[in-house]
């Protein structure tokens, strides 16, 4: 069996502020795992730590088998990741184009040229989150939602195994909002692997297979009738939080924006 994902008693401090401590889960090969949890539960820490950005101060951590401490190089060739929209550097001037094909020509031994493949695979990215038309628009001058479907482009250009989004509706219009929903849809059918950090679960949770709900240790870890529950969204964002249920499945209302 195949995990994408596999953390045994993983531990990362920031200075010395405990992130995450003592986390233990295994995600199987291919998933749509969803992280939830309050601000500062370490959601987008988590994703980091995947990515090997982080030192790991105990405990393992492996993406696809491979340990993140020995190897993150080979994990970051089969990951294709989006960060938080307030976390790009806006100023340079950049075309929509030149955004997408970074996501192949940092990968690659330079001279980093693109070739004419690699300009096909950007426009095909580029179409499949519905904006072929933008290719030699200024990125900096597009609106938010379409800033984060070029960036979801740019992670999917070099084919990657799996998809890893840090609050990917942050921010965005309603129709990039049902575009982004879309896309995630199809790729998932694709048999990859994708993981998504966001801090409203609703629009997505028929078509998420896991859920990890996190503050700071692991709360639950489940399907989503398992773990949106009310027992464990109260102990995760505390007795004040407002819980609904719809479906069989609970629903914290916090007003969290970001991970």
């Amino acid at each position: 069996m195949t995990y994408v994902v596999e953390a045994k008693d993983l531990t990362i401090a920031y200075d010395s502020s405990v992130a995450l401590k003592d986390i233990n889960f295994s995600v199987e090969h291919p998933t749509f795992l969803a992280i939830i949890g309050p601000n500062g539960a370490g959601k987008s820490t988590l994703l980091r730590a995947m990515l090997g950005q982080l030192k790991i101060l105990r405990g393992e951590l492996k993406v696809m088998g491979i340990d993140v401490k020995e190897n993150p190089r080979a994990i970051r060739r089969m990951v294709g990741y989006v960060p938080q929209r307030e976390r790009i550097n806006f100023e340079v001037p950049l075309k929509v184009k030149d955004v997408i094909l970074m996501g192949l020509l940092t990968k690659l031994k330079p001279p980093r040229i693109p070739r004419r493949s690699d300009l096909e695979a950007a426009k095909k990215a580029l179409e499949a989150v519905g904006l072929e038309d933008l290719w030699n628009e200024s990125f900096a001058h597009l609106s938010g939602g379409q800033q984060q479907r070029v960036l979801i482009a740019r992670a999917m250009v070099s084919d990657p195994t799996i998809l890893l989004l840090d609050e990917p509706f942050s921010g965005v219009d309603t129709k990039s909002y049902w575009e982004i929903i879309t896309v995630l849809r199809s790729l998932r059918l694709k048999d990859k692997s994708i993981i998504l950090v966001t801090h409203d679960i609703n629009p997505i949770v028929d078509c998420i297979d896991k859920v990890l709900l996190l503050n700071k240790r692991i709360i639950a870890y489940g399907t989503p009738r398992e773990v949106l529950t009310e027992r464990y969204l109260v102990e995760a964002y505390g007795p004040s939080v407002r819980v609904i249920e719809h479906k069989g499945l609970c629903f914290a209302i916090t007003g969290d924006v970001h991970a």
